[in-house]
């Protein structure tokens, strides 16, 4: 017994106006297809295609909060580099106190960073799909 192809061989070329092709492309856009010819695909075959729904107000948060998302990234990366040039400051006596201090408060703020980073990411992610 044979196994059938299932690799997609044949090609159909279709011309669309610039009209109906928006009206496709919109329809595609609203839908859990991640590719043109998967939703083609389900239309020609009439299997059920699920659509999806965004508000304005949504997406306005979700624009913010990717705003909020890599500027998080950033003071991280400028708290690290601080930290960097005053490592090289170890010589005096009180900056090790203040360096010990500096320790305790920066494991309780990296923690609170990452759970922001992380539900701005669960965010993010469940937005874009």
């Amino acid at each position: 017994m044979k196994a059938e192809n299932s690799n997609r061989t044949r090609i159909i070329g279709l011309r669309l106006t610039p009209g109906e092709y928006a009206t496709i492309e919109k329809k595609w856009k609203s839908s859990d297809c991640h590719k043109l010819s998967d939703y083609v695909r389900h239309v020609l075959f009439n299997k059920p295609v699920t659509t999806t729904y965004r508000d304005q107000s949504t997406d306005d948060l979700m624009a913010q909060v990717m705003v909020t998302h890599r500027e998080v990234n950033a003071i991280g990366n400028n708290f690290n580099q601080v930290v960097k040039k005053l490592h090289t400051l170890q010589q005096l006596t009180e900056f090790k106190q203040w360096y010990a201090e500096y320790q305790i408060h920066r494991r309780i703020l990296s923690t609170q960073i990452e759970t922001v980073k992380n539900m701005m990411q669960k965010l993010i992610e469940s937005w874009l799909r």
